[in-house]
């Protein structure tokens, strides 16, 4: 059991993150039900797990908080799991995630560099598969890194993490990279 009578999940699922999010800002249930335009009663049910929390609920909570941990977590129960994931064991002072994030960026860069990539699926050799799925996941911890060091950067100079992804697909679209 937690603090609001729930039961515990796993972090970066929604309702564990929302639950983190209130403890770290002091927030009582009316107060996140508004946020999230709900009743805080709600907002409670979702907290214990009788309640699945809507997309509409989700994503009101995660402009409202702009939390990178609630970001996660709602991308999280939209996607089943196929996104980054919250590093809730991991140091997430600036100066680890810094250094963290050049370790792995490194790493995937290595990776990339062994791939086959010019060989079609008929055409690999005896540990090419295998090479391919090492670089893919050097690619993944890259990207879990970049993004949790992105994310805290934000924390600490108090920018915002929705922002700025805004101001990155602006300027995507701006050079024709999406529509």
């Amino acid at each position: 059991m937690d603090k609001y009578g729930g039961i515990d999940m796993g972090i970066g699922q929604f309702s564990e993150a929302l639950q983190q999010v209130m403890v770290r800002r002091g927030e009582t249930l009316a107060t996140a039900g508004r946020a999230a335009h709900v009743d805080g009663s709600q907002i409670g049910k979702i907290l214990k797990g009788t309640r699945k929390a809507s997309e509409t609920v989700m994503k009101a909570a995660v402009r409202h908080y702009d939390d990178i941990q609630l970001i996660i977590g709602a991308g999280e129960e939209v996607m089943g799991g196929a996104c980054v994931p919250y590093l809730d064991g991991a140091d997430l002072h600036p100066s680890s995630t810094h250094i963290k994030t050049i370790e792995e960026v490194q790493e995937a860069l290595q990776a990339l560099l062994q791939l086959p990539i010019t060989k079609r699926l008929d055409q690999l050799g005896p540990g090419d598969l295998e090479n391919i799925k090492d670089g893919i996941m050097e690619q993944l911890e890259a990207i879990t890194a970049l993004t949790h060091n992105a994310a805290v950067l934000c924390r600490k100079y108090d920018l915002s993490y929705i922002s700025m992804w805004n101001d990155h697909r602006a300027e995507l679209k701006l050079k024709k990279y999406m529509k």
